[in-house]
């Protein structure tokens, strides 16, 4: 939207659309799209609710819409920010030049429990920690879009992004004859040249990719199936593999066959239960080994969660200045780190106006929307502040953009967030024009998360 009643360029032809489309027709296509939804399986699963295992995520019929000027703008920040985190990791666990430099606190790294002391000094193929990334930005005026959060461990969303643009053109090819958008389907393609890029150089011939999943009970099961379909290489869990002489293979009915590449779903504690968490019967044993012999990449790095960290993401400006000698293209919201006592007072003093996050949390849950919160669970905040403040970041309630989406009543706005794909490579950086828009449905909500009810939108990047 553009304020109260207005419409942006980019939603000029679709405003005409939806003012001369019947209501009902409408509400028939939101049927179909759920009806293929449920056709093809896209679901996701809910731990610890027994109720409801398997839930499809909400789809929206009305795309979220970007200009190409805008769409440009964001895509250079983004990369900026990638590779910028990408030099950050590289540091941490190399020379620790930010550390010495005072501009990243040491506790804040060596305390953190996703930072990874088995990395240190250890090189990765390439020097690339960071192979996939899901950046989460938001729009809160005309011009400007906020990071909100750096998604760098085993992002996903992207195989709803894909199926939302498949739906769309199955459901209203003719507003694809009236906009010119830029294809996502490309991105598997983008996927797999990213990653057999990255090859350790001890590879010979065709790099041998392969997707690495905790199994079929995993919430996002659907999307490693699907994206492992779309890329041609096989699915594998840890049985499936194993190690020898500091070579990673894989069982197969022709015998062993090495692989160079994991693109892995599986997270740092279950990789290896050699070196992580001994009842992990997910992961490899040994394979941390070769992958510090250099003999297979693993996409993501492991240790990449240091870099998520919502503290951490409090010093992303002066990381990118730091590294890159540059002002940061996309700016991050404004945050208080209650770790420290003058932040900490602050958002005692004004918890009621402010969104206050766990520093590891995710998801939607263990935060604390301070306008929407009653006063016991404001003063629940108010204790754990108290009791553990490292825990806890605090940020300004955003008057985050809306887009037009369908609901029961009509058409009306909702607050969305956007999950751009960044891929990084070996001498080059790859991001797909869109990404995935999420949607909170519920009318004045800021939590577009599925897990807390949230749903989904295609987006649209007008080349011209």
């Amino acid at each position: 939207m553009n304020g109260p009643g207005g419409v942006r360029p980019a939603y000029a032809m679709l405003a005409k659309w939806l003012e001369a489309t019947p209501r009902e027709v409408i509400d028939y296509r939101r049927r179909e799209a759920e009806f293929i939804f449920r056709r093809i399986g896209i679901t996701f699963a809910v731990y610890g609710n027994a109720e409801a295992q398997e839930r499809l995520i909400p789809f929206d019929i009305i795309p979220r819409i970007l200009m190409a000027d805008e769409w440009k703008k964001l895509a250079k920040g983004l990369e900026q920010r990638v590779t910028a985190i990408n030099h950050y990791l590289k540091d941490i666990y190399g020379k620790r030049e930010i550390m010495r430099a005072g501009k990243v606190p040491e506790d804040l790294i060596f305390e953190n429990p996703v930072f990874r002391p088995e990395m240190n000094g250890k090189p990765v193929p390439h020097n690339i920690y960071v192979h996939i990334a899901g950046i989460d930005v938001v729009r809160v005026n005309e011009n400007d879009f906020y990071v909100l959060e750096d998604n760098t461990r085993v992002p996903s969303g992207v195989s709803y992004m894909l199926e939302n643009r498949e739906i769309m053109l199955r459901l209203f090819p003719e507003l694809f004859i009236d906009h010119r958008v830029e294809p996502v389907d490309n991105y598997p393609d983008e996927l797999l040249t990213t990653l057999k890029s990255v090859a350790p150089v001890s590879s010979s011939g065709e790099p041998n990719v392969v997707l690495l999943t905790p199994g079929i009970y995993n919430s996002a099961y659907y999307e490693h199936s699907f994206l492992a379909d779309k890329l041609g290489i096989e699915i594998v869990e840890g049985r499936d593999l194993f190690v020898k002489s500091n070579i990673l293979y894989m069982r197969t009915t022709e015998g062993p066959q090495r692989v160079d590449v994991i693109y892995r779903r599986v997270d740092d504690d279950y990789l290896d239960p050699l070196v992580f968490r001994p009842d992990s019967s997910l992961g490899v044993p040994g394979l941390m080994s070769a992958y510090q012999a250099g003999n297979v990449t693993l996409a993501n790095a492991v240790g990449t969660g240091v870099a998520d960290d919502k503290a951490v993401y409090s010093y992303m400006p002066e990381i990118v200045k730091f590294y890159l000698g540059e002002e940061p293209l996309l700016k991050n919201v404004e945050t208080w780190r209650c770790r420290e006592k003058d932040h900490l007072k602050y958002v005692l003093d004004n918890i009621d106006e402010l969104v206050v996050k766990e520093v590891h949390g995710s998801g939607g849950y263990g935060m604390l929307i301070g306008p929407k919160a009653d006063k016991n669970q404001i003063d629940t905040f108010r204790h754990k502040l108290k009791t553990d403040p490292r825990n806890y970041i605090a940020q300004p309630t955003l008057a985050l953009s809306t887009c037009p989406t369908a609901v029961n009543e009509g058409v009306a706005p909702r607050h969305v967030d956007l999950r751009p794909f960044v891929l990084t490579g070996r001498n080059r950086v790859r991001i797909v024009p869109g990404g995935l828009t999420r949607v909170a449905l519920e009318k004045g909500s800021l939590v577009v998360n599925s897990s807390q009810g949230g749903g989904t939108k295609d987006t649209w990047v007008l080349d011209r």
